[in-house]
């Protein structure tokens, strides 16, 4: 039998993934979402959604998975068949944080996925109840010295988990943590009185802020965010906080890097429309994507660096 060159191989293959390039996508593509309807992911997700079926020409179907931090959602993906048809749009929960909130992953946040690009940034906003008789970051750190473990915390997410617990630390305030399932769980529940502070994203809150059901004290940026003009960021009053929850795409890994690149062009387009970046501000979103999939692939370990440290500090403890 006639063995062919390895160099014979190469080429097929190299033909073989542009051929998938030019006739991707041949059907419906599922963006898995590690959250639940109505989060501040979700909608983003949705929005890109859209955008994405209209530039390829097929439709892109947002899946909903939600539990356990979100791994749940990155566990499906990962083990998906790595042809471009199945994505994960997630956050710095997934590829962030969990990898030390959680002592066993079934997945790994750089080896398991194939970055295509981020999508942009989701702020968030220290918000109470109204009830609550403080109306600044440094009058609920008094009212919580002088009221110790009275007030709740909502931490439905990472982010809020992360950010609570370092405000704790920092300011030196005992307040108890109460677990959600997803955001706008946590966000009712401080609404309706059960909970008192809420670290939330504006994706899910940003309504609810602007309608006055919520009293927004500061934000989680350290330097503040443009969606809420004149809120102060955390960072002024707790000195050295600065935390941004960013949101992007992977797909399994091991997909073709033609589809890949495919992906990421199209992507840019549609994150590139001035009609999508201001329906996406309209919920809270910041636009600000990363060009190339190495670009992103960079910003996710840093980003897992920066979050484990965060982590550390605050001394959260692994599951």
């Amino acid at each position: 039998m006639i063995k062919l060159p390895a160099l014979l191989f190469a080429a097929i293959g190299l033909f073989t993934a542009a051929a998938q390039a030019q006739t991707f996508p041949t059907g419906p593509i599922t963006l898995v979402v590690p959250f639940a309807a109505g989060s501040g992911t979700d909608a983003v997700a949705r929005v890109v959604a859209k955008g994405l079926t209209e530039r390829l020409g097929q439709q892109v179907l947002v899946d909903n998975r939600a539990g356990a931090s979100g791994q749940l959602a990155a566990q499906y993906v990962a083990a998906a068949k790595p042809d471009g048809y199945t994505l994960l749009m997630t956050t710095n929960t997934t590829h962030s944080a969990n990898p030390s909130l959680f002592k066993t992953l079934r997945y790994d946040p750089i080896k398991s996925f194939t970055p295509i690009a981020r999508v942009g940034e989701l702020p968030f906003a220290l918000v109470v109840n109204p009830a609550l008789p403080v109306k600044t970051l440094p009058e609920l750190i008094d009212y919580a010295r002088a009221h110790p473990g009275k007030l709740s915390y909502g931490t439905p997410n990472s982010t809020s988990l992360v950010a609570s617990e370092t405000i704790k630390r920092i300011a030196g305030i005992n307040m108890v943590g109460v677990p959600y399932k997803s955001s706008p769980q946590a966000l009712t529940e401080l609404i309706g009185g059960t909970l008192d502070v809420y670290v939330v994203d504006l994706g899910s809150g940003m309504a609810m802020i602007q309608a006055g059901k919520v009293r927004t004290l500061a934000t989680t940026n350290a330097d503040g965010t443009k969606l809420l003009p004149g809120v102060p960021p955390i960072g002024k009053t707790v000195k050295g906080f600065d935390l941004t929850s960013w949101n992007g795409i992977f797909a399994p890994a091991g997909t073709p890097r033609a589809v890949v690149d495919k992906l990421n062009a199209e992507l840019q387009v549609v994150l590139a429309d001035k009609a999508v970046q201001e329906h996406l501000a309209q919920i809270g979103f910041e636009v600000s994507p990363t060009k190339t999939p190495e670009a992103f692939a960079k910003y996710v370990a840093d980003q897992l660096a920066h979050w484990t440290s965060l982590i550390q500090q605050a001394g959260i403890p692994a599951q």
